[in-house]
């Protein structure tokens, strides 16, 4: 029998996030324009490889989830090796777009969530994601302000995302590097035993495989969250109230 849970009632409202754009963006824009200056790639892969990121979104990191939830030996080879996995599903690592853009990484490690156990996965580096299963990264996922306060304060993070667990659910953040990208694997709730691996799939959002969120039945999308400006964004002035202009 798949394995199911129900923390409770987690229907919080989200704290607004920080529209900011990081100094790790603005330097991609430079090596980018650069690399196709020195013709590494050209303006055109670069659309290409875009084009693809945006429009696959996370549809395979829900297919994978929700196969998992179904076949017990499947999730047993997710856990175990994460690429192999998804050529099961119709995603290669070695070849994402189709078109002979290989992935600049190969190796994927699925984290399994418990009834005591919670992951989280961030990239205080940079923004380093699972691009293959799970499309473009949100802004938010980018930002400094989410990848440095996860690691200090998660539980007070997944609370500004709508998300409190119990005191005695364990939260664990793991931080993704040039090597190796991270997706969490979470549990089947409660309510979903005789539901298709269709049917799964729509309620395992992008949200839920990073671990800002829980799979609900009663949810087929990501909440909307508020945002507002920057006080101090990067390349802008700042200045103190009662300041110069």
């Amino acid at each position: 029998m798949a394995q199911t849970h129900d923390h409770g009632d987690h229907s919080h409202p989200a704290a607004p996030m920080v529209e900011e754009i990081s100094e790790f963006e603005i330097l991609e824009i430079a090596v980018r324009e650069l690399a196709i200056e020195k013709g590494l790639f050209t303006a055109e892969d670069h659309r290409k490889f875009t084009e693809w990121a945006e429009q696959i979104g996370p549809a395979g990191g829900s297919r994978l989830v929700a196969k998992a939830w179904t076949d017990p030996a499947f999730k047993a080879r997710v856990l175990s090796d994460g690429v192999a996995a998804c050529r099961e599903i119709g995603i290669d690592w070695a070849e994402p777009t189709g078109q002979g853009t290989p992935s600049d990484y190969m190796e994927l490690r699925v984290l399994e969530d418990t009834p005591t156990l919670h992951h989280v996965i961030v990239c205080t580096l940079c923004s380093c994601y699972p691009r293959p299963l799970l499309g473009h990264s949100p802004y938010w996922y980018r930002s400094p302000n989410y990848r440095r306060r996860l690691v200090r304060w998660p539980r007070q993070v997944l609370t500004e995302f709508g998300l409190v667990l119990p005191p005695e659910v364990e939260i664990r953040v793991e931080d993704s590097n040039q090597k190796c990208r991270f997706m969490v694997l979470p549990m089947r709730p409660a309510g979903t035993e005789s539901w298709s691996e269709e049917q799964l799939a729509e309620i395992v959002t992008r949200d839920c495989v990073i671990g800002v969120a829980l799979p609900r039945p009663d949810r087929k999308s990501d909440d909307v969250r508020p945002v507002h400006k920057a006080s101090r964004p990067v390349g802008g002035e700042h200045h103190e109230p009662g300041g110069s202009p």
